[in-house]
């Protein structure tokens, strides 16, 4: 399904620059923004966001991509900032309806490819290999390059010099100058691009509402440690598989406390194998278990790494809460730590998890990383944000990456560091904003809008269907099923009423005849009926529904089905 919001016709003259968001701006996930310079189109990123509980049936939210696909010959490229699904995940539905080159650095084209593989798409696609020293010309555009901190390896932030002048996208980042792989953002490459000068900036927002600055990974890992020292038996960890820093510690961990590490999660697998392939991951040989070897070792010697830190119903950590996991149970005086903060929208499943988890007698070290001492973000707090903004200097500025009140808060402190409010623009999803001869202006819009994935079928799912759904899981629905004869009008069999989820049948068999009587009498009422089959099913349907109500103050879905003979 598509849901669009304004749509303009998008014709840029040869000294236009415009630059819009066709994911990620009042929203966290399926990020997508684009530059376009005269007749050459780059994108940015290409997120998915997953379904909150109102959106039943749905497995992945992506981008309406309209305005790529009517444009598809002026596009030059797809560049990745980093390998986070909110940034990659939408790669391959792209990429099924628009070939182009994708450039990412080396970890984040492991990822990639693993999705690639997945839909089949990977012999098909060119996949470019970046770092902070490529320069890439994609017609009148240069591109240039500078390394950030994040909670993955391998983030880049993007400067693109055009003929109207450069605008920097920071990608995700933070200010970590002690991080796990000893890779520091380059402040010397940002404060040089801020010298020459940044037209307009875009910069994530995620944590403009968090004052001070983002700790350091580093301090996770000593935590760790102790936590793994201190357990007297097995111990359980889960974090975002992507986390390569925070899976690098628990890899140390296991070596400083004599455990082996098994691998439990189908991401965490992935992601782990993709790293230590391409060497961001050091694993003594040796170390990696299979989940099977668990049971059979010492608990004290062992150390499971699993999935499921956000509540996924599904995922590794959820079925070792329920005992509902094939190799490995979790036993009383077992240690589960959850390290990372449940996502907003999360913390009603995380809170399900740890209740079953103590249940099950372990011992649970759970909640902010303040506390803790087992999370840090990846994101940059207000103190790193205003540092970035003091750095680059930009003319015009764009907060991207976060809900309203997140982009608001971030609108705030760039003005604090000198930002004047007229050249801060905060934009929804489509929102185009041009820069003619310097200067920049919000007046016109793309579409844009949620495209919704639905096992194999992509955008097939609206409104009216999820409506439907939703019916459905509230309160029920009733079949009902009448035999008509064509030539006479007479109801030959019937009415026979099937209830799914709405009455018990044997329970209920006197509303049932006073469903079936008030179907009759609706029918009979009805003339004509072989002329208007439509007329006499919504007759029926509203005779049913005021029944209904009036009986049991429920609204099922009623759908009349009429055999005619």
């Amino acid at each position: 399904m598509i849901l669009k919001w304004r749509k303009h016709n998008l014709n840029t003259s040869d000294h236009t620059l415009s630059i819009f968001a066709l994911g990620g701006v009042n929203e966290i996930g399926k990020n997508m923004y684009v530059i376009q310079s005269s007749d050459d189109i780059v994108v940015i990123d290409c997120g998915a966001k997953f379904p909150d509980e109102s959106l039943l049936g749905i497995d992945l939210i992506i981008q309406d991509i309209s305005f790529l696909k009517e444009n598809k010959d002026k596009i030059r490229a797809l560049i990745v900032t980093h390998g986070h699904e909110d940034h990659i995940g939408g790669i391959p539905y792209l990429l099924k309806q628009l070939n182009m080159p994708v450039y990412a650095t080396n970890l984040t084209l492991g990822l990639i490819e693993l999705k690639l593989k997945e839909h089949g798409l990977l012999r098909q696609t060119k996949l470019l290999l970046i770092d902070e020293e490529s320069i890439v010309r994609l017609g009148t555009i240069r591109t240039t390059f500078f390394r950030t901190s994040h909670s993955i390896p391998d983030c880049l932030g993007i400067a693109f010099h055009t003929p109207q002048g450069t605008i920097v996208h920071t990608g995700d980042f933070k200010f970590d100058f002690t991080p796990v792989d000893n890779q520091s953002p380059d402040i010397h490459k940002m404060a040089e691009l801020g010298q020459q000068g940044v037209l307009l900036l875009l910069s994530e927002s995620t944590n403009a509402e968090r004052p001070g600055s983002t700790p350091s990974e580093r301090l996770v890992g000593d935590h760790i440690v102790d936590a793994f020292r201190d357990a007297p038996r097995k111990v359980f960890i889960s974090t975002f598989a992507s986390n390569v820093h925070r899976v690098q510690q628990v890899v140390n961990a296991a070596i400083k406390t004599n455990r082996k590490l098994a691998l439990v999660g189908r991401s965490m697998v992935n992601v782990v194998s993709v790293a230590i392939e391409r060497g961001y991951l050091e694993v003594p040989e040796g170390m990696l278990i299979e989940s099977r070897e668990v049971s059979a070792m010492d608990p004290e010697k062992v150390a499971i790494l699993c999935t499921g830190s956000q509540g996924e119903p599904m995922a590794a950590l959820s079925r070792l809460s329920s005992s509902n996991f094939r190799d490995i149970e979790v036993l009383p005086e077992d240690t589960v730590i959850l390290a990372a903060s449940p996502i907003p929208g999360n913390e009603r499943s995380v809170s399900r998890i740890i209740d079953n988890l103590f249940l099950l007698g372990a011992r649970v070290i759970y909640g902010s990383g303040t506390v803790t001492g087992m999370h840090v973000s990846g994101h940059a707090c207000q103190e790193e944000l205003k540092l970035m903004l003091t750095l680059m200097k930009p003319k015009y500025f764009i907060p991207i990456h976060g809900e309203y009140r997140m982009l608001h808060q971030h609108r705030i402190l760039a003005e604090s560091v000198g930002v004047k409010s007229n050249n801060i623009f905060i934009v929804n999803n489509g929102d185009v904003v041009d820069i003619v001869d310097g200067k920049a202006v919000q007046t016109r819009s793309v579409d844009s809008g949620n495209i919704f994935v639905d096992g194999f079928g992509i955008g097939d799912v609206g409104n009216i269907i999820l409506r439907d759904r939703k019916l459905l899981s509230e309160d029920g629905m009733l079949v009902i099923v009448t035999t008509i004869s064509k030539s006479q009008g007479k109801i030959i069999s019937g009415p026979d009423t099937i209830s799914r989820g709405f009455i018990y049948g044997p329970e209920s068999e006197e509303l049932i005849k006073e469903v079936n009587e008030s179907v009759r009498a609706t029918i009979n009422k009805t003339r004509d009926f072989n002329r208007n089959q439509r007329e006499l099913k919504q007759n029926i349907k509203k005779s049913i529904e005021k029944l209904l109500y009036s009986r049991t103050k429920r609204r099922p879905m009623i759908l009349p089905i009429i055999i005619d003979i």
